[in-house]
């Protein structure tokens, strides 16, 4: 069944709050957080240019790592506004905070086609908590909304989750993004009758993350190339050993279910055969996003599928 998208509905003067995934790579330079790859913005674009012809009051909300519900100005938005400025071409106007007085203040200026971005929703730890009081008063200011962050889609915070619930119970409506559409119509239509063969690259840190994923791409694929940090769990469930690599060893039963759904549907399941590995070294060192500083020793090429004790896994 189709899902009610912004085409479908009159946004004329509303206020429509946009969850949005402006989770970019930063880097600071020259003492401030430079954007290194405006893919996520740029991916959001259609949404907001449809939102600005039909005449909306657009809210812009993200989450931007992980500050852990603190005020961490590295994760600031701030510089998110401004490259969404300088790609839409129009001002985008920008609150430091993302509840409460200033909002308020700020939404009740915004004319029609204005864009507002809204400050670090995870600078409160409520946000992935799903806290309802915190999900009304974020969607305080709001008359309709979009999600079309399909990256964060699959976790149930109060951005995604719980501002949809409070503005449909008041007889709101809740649509997605046209980036959610495009993202939706693949998993769905385009899965239905693939072009053979199809093949599937998967990255990720985390089976926990990817599984639903995988567990439909496993009913549609031909082969499916894995990478990234979850290979190491994929091993572990395949009995070799993993070092000091992430791993999550509660997702092991879940890694072997997927190899066995892969076996018995003859669906080529493959994990790189050689690897990057070296030891991790503690440092006392944190980096500007609070993170302790790992350095790395004995850089080199490992062609065993087992990682040594002392090393990790990196690439």
């Amino acid at each position: 069944m189709a899902k009610l998208t912004v085409k479908d509905i009159d946004v004329h003067g509303k206020r429509v709050f946009v969850r949005v995934d402006f989770n970019v790579p930063t880097e600071e330079k020259d003492g401030k957080m430079v954007i290194t790859d405006v893919t996520r913005i740029k991916e959001t674009l259609p949404t907001i240019r449809l939102l600005i012809e039909k005449g909306a009051k657009i809210i812009l909300a993200s989450h931007l790592g992980r500050p852990k519900g603190k005020r961490e100005p590295s994760m600031s938005l701030q510089p998110v506004a401004e490259k969404l400025s300088e790609m839409i071409g129009r001002p985008v106007q920008f609150v430091d905070d993302c509840i409460g007085a200033k909002v308020e203040e700020a939404v009740a200026k915004l004319q029609i086609g204005d864009i507002l971005l809204l400050e670090n929703v995870r600078f409160y730890s409520e946000e992935e908590a799903n806290d309802p009081s915190f999900a009304e008063k974020l969607a305080a200011f709001a008359d309709v909304y979009v999600n079309d962050a399909f990256g964060s889609a699959h976790r149930a915070h109060a951005s995604t989750e719980g501002v949809a619930r409070v503005i449909a119970k008041r007889g709101g409506k809740c649509v997605a993004g046209l980036l959610m559409e495009k993202e939706l119509k693949f998993l769905g239509e385009e899965l239905e009758k693939p072009a053979r063969p199809f093949v599937v690259i998967l990255g990720g840190a985390k089976v926990s993350d990817k599984i639903g994923v995988i567990n439909r791409l496993l009913e549609k694929a031909d082969t499916i190339l894995v990478g990234g940090a979850m290979v190491y769990t994929f091993r572990l469930a395949q009995g070799y050993k993993t070092g000091k690599s992430l791993v999550e060893p509660d997702k092991v039963d879940v890694a072997k279910a997927a190899l066995q759904k892969a076996e018995t549907r003859k669906v080529k399941f493959l994990l790189p055969i050689d690897d990057v590995i070296a030891i991790p070294v503690q440092t006392d060192k944190v980096d500007k996003k609070g993170k302790p500083i790992v350095e790395y020793k004995d850089i080199r090429i490992n062609k065993d599928l087992n990682c040594p004790d002392e090393y990790a896994g990196l690439d």
